[in-house]
This record gives C-alpha cells, structure tokens and sequence, in this order.
C-alpha cells in the first residue's frame, strides 16, 4: 500500500466523473440528482477496550450508495485516513463497477479510521465484532454485503460473519464475501482482483496486437493485488522491472522475481533491501522507462505533478480512484491507453458475486471454474466497454461510465421515482 497526501476530494472526483457522463449521455435530470445523492450514510462510534483496560473510541462508516439493481456490494478498510467522503466516492465507484460487469448489485463502501497495525489481533477482533454491531441493521445477505479491502482479510471477515450470525442465532455465510473457505468462501477469491487485472491487461495487449513478452512492467503496490499481478505477469514473460511500496521501492532493469521479492518482503517487512536490485523512490517510480504501468495502491497516486513525467504506454488501474481528474486529462492528451479501474480491478467483486451465489445455494464450485468462469466475464466486461469506447470515440473510462451509468440510469428508468 502507498500512501500520499490526497490532492483533490475523492467525492468530488466521482461527482464530477458522474456530472461528465450525464451530459455525454443525455441522462434525465431526475435520475443525475438521485444518482448524486448516496442512498444511505451511516456514522458509527466504536468504544473499544484495549488490552491495557483503557478505552477508545474509533470512528466507523457503512455508505450505500445505490440499490436499484440489487443488494449493496462492497468492501469495508481500516486506515487512519478513511473519511466519509472517500466510503461515499468508493461506494458510487462499486455501483459502477457492479453494473459494468452486469452484476445484480449496487454500490456500497465501509471503514474504520484506525491505524490497524498498532492494534493486537485481540483489540483488532473487538474493533470489528462492535464495528459490525453498529452496523448490524444496514447488512445482510439480501441488503448489504461486505468483503475485505485495505488492511482487512478473510479473518475480519470471519468475525463479522460471526457477530452477525450470533445475532440472528444461526449461521448466515452469505453476509459477507472474502471469508475463509472452511466457512463458505470461494476457492480463487483472495486472488480474484490480481488475477482480473491480468486478464485485463492480456485483453488490452490482444486488442491493441501486442504480446506480454518481455514486455517491461512497473507496479506500485505490492500488497494482495500487486503481487499477484506481479507473480501472473512474471509467468507469462512479463519483465517486472520495479515494484514500490509506502517506505519506497526497488528497480532492476534485468527484472525482478516476484516470488523472490515477496519471500524478502515476509522476513523483512518491505520489498526494499532485495538484494538483486537498487533502492528508488515512489516519485523516481513514475518517471521509469517502461511499457506498462500499473498503480495498485491507494487513491490519487498519479497527479497533474507525475503524469507528464510518466513513460508506459498503458496503464491499467489495479487500485480504486489512482488518478486524480486533472492527471486523467493529462494522460488523454498524452493518448496513454489507460484501463479505467472500474473495469480493470472488478476482478474481486467478481468472484465475490460467485463467493455469495455459492453461499445462497449452498453448492461449491473447484478453483479452475471459478478461474475461467473469472476470465470470461472479465473479457465480455473489456470488449463491452471498448466497443463503446470505439464506436463513441471515447477514452476506456468514459466508455466504462457510460456503461454503468446506462445501466443503473435504465434500472431507475424501469423502477420508477416511489411513491
């Protein structure tokens, strides 16, 4: 994960991408308002005793943003900077991101403002049983349910599917996704998102008659979805050139090897100090010559200071919200061919929508199903939007917007203003 210094709102960036689209597609003003509005917005207070017998009190937040095509759908993050304007922006991205792939769900965001690493799993256990019993009455199965994001995992997923099972005195498996297997996770999730966006990018080198080999690759980001990506591109003969992190990063013109990097990673914290590479910084990242770039960090990583300064010819968005608007415009001036995260990273809500599917039906599916039934609907996803974005002579993320939006824009259409 990387952080920076947000330069922008993220809300007002989803705004302003919604506002952009609504014009392009000549979007009733009735049905612009309703989607600028998120349909619910909860604020929670957390108490929680520490292991020293002293309490604290974290700020939690649950926002859906739309359920006209189904249940809310979303992952919930413990970080120090999450604000209710960045759950609003992430809960609209997962409405457009769920209807962009064609799933029965709208869009829904949560976290806790906390520094999870400074917390003892037992301390991080009671966050999240009482974080879930706050927001017991915004979730379920058949209303809302939530998966793991930054700094949240199968075992956070495990105790908020226990805090709610309690509740209702039985076992209720398909109130979230993300969970372990044992308790009715997917095979394939955990590297569902990482995976979808490789699919993604050997969709976008199809179109664009390229081959993977030898292709140089830089990634930011080498958390749950950054080095999968690194570990799927390397076995097809990708060169991962660079990799960086919060603390910085590493570069090796030769290539790196991901699994390396990732057992380095394990014994010393961070990727930097592998030995087969030199030390660079997350600015010096973005000025590396390369061929594909993928961002696979936090919110706002590239800005109007680094985009001109960036060599990839492609970026495919592995995080949520990575460019900021004015930096988006830059890399359209430049004809980067950038793959717009709604798209490139549905990977995970994908196989979450398989996760709950199976729990609901109590029937499980082997990994290699999940994998190709995860190829396809990323493929039918890539060439959706790039048809429009042909034929409309757009850039993929306005193809993907118009897509989504005409999606959830018809839905409401059908569905009517009540009462």
């Amino acid at each position: 994960m990387i952080e920076k210094k947000k330069k922008t709102n993220p809300w007002q960036h989803a705004l302003q991408q919604l506002d952009e689209v609504a014009k392009r597609i000549d979007l009733e003003p009735w049905i612009h308002k309703k989607l600028r509005h998120p349909k619910r917005e909860l604020i929670v207070s957390i108490p929680v005793r520490m292991d020293d017998g002293s309490v604290e009190v974290f700020t939690g937040y649950r926002v859906q943003h739309n359920i006209t095509l189904g249940p809310a759908k979303g992952g919930i993050r413990y970080h120090p900077d999450v604000t209710l304007d960045e759950m609003r922006a992430l809960a609209m991205w997962m409405t457009w991101k769920c209807a962009v792939v064609g799933f029965p769900y709208g869009g829904a965001k949560g976290g806790v403002a906390c520094e999870p690493t400074k917390l003892s799993p037992q301390e991080l256990e009671r966050l999240t049983r009482r974080y879930t019993s706050e927001i017991l009455g915004m979730i379920g199965p058949e209303k809302d349910i939530p998966a793991p994001d930054i700094n949240t995992n199968s075992q956070v997923m495990a105790w908020i599917m226990d805090t709610y099972s309690v509740d209702r005195g039985y076992s209720v498996p398909g109130v979230v996704t993300g969970k372990p297997v044992v308790l009715g996770g997917s095979l394939g999730r955990e590297e569902a998102t990482g995976r979808g966006v490789f699919f993604t990018l050997l969709n976008t080198l199809k179109h664009l008659d390229q081959s993977i080999e030898e292709k140089k690759v830089v990634i930011q980001g080498f958390g749950k979805v950054g080095s999968v990506v690194a570990k799927l591109l390397h076995q097809e003969g990708a060169k991962i050139i660079a990799i960086s992190e919060v603390d910085g990063g590493i570069y090796n013109p030769k290539g790196l090897d991901p699994e390396k990097v990732k057992a380095h990673r394990r014994e010393a914290g961070s990727v930097v100090g592998f030995k087969d590479a030199e030390f660079i910084t997350n600015e010096e990242l973005f000025k590396l010559e390369c061929d594909i770039l993928i961002p696979a960090a936090t919110e706002e990583q590239i800005t109007e200071e680094n985009a001109p300064q960036i060599k990839a010819n492609i970026i495919v968005e592995a995080a949520n919200g990575p460019t900021s608007p004015s930096a988006d415009r830059i890399l359209k001036s430049r004809k980067i061919f950038v793959v717009p995260d709604i798209l490139a990273n549905a990977g995970g809500v994908t196989v979450s929508y398989f996760e709950w599917v199976q729990a609901m039906q109590g029937y499980f599916w082997s990994e290699r199903e999940v994998n190709l039934k995860l190829r396809d609907i990323m493929t039918r996803a890539f060439h959706r939007v790039l048809d429009v974005s042909l034929r409309e002579k757009v850039d993929m993320r306005t193809a993907a917007l118009m897509v989504a939006v005409k999606r959830v824009a018809e839905a409401t259409r059908l569905r009517g203003l009540y009462p």
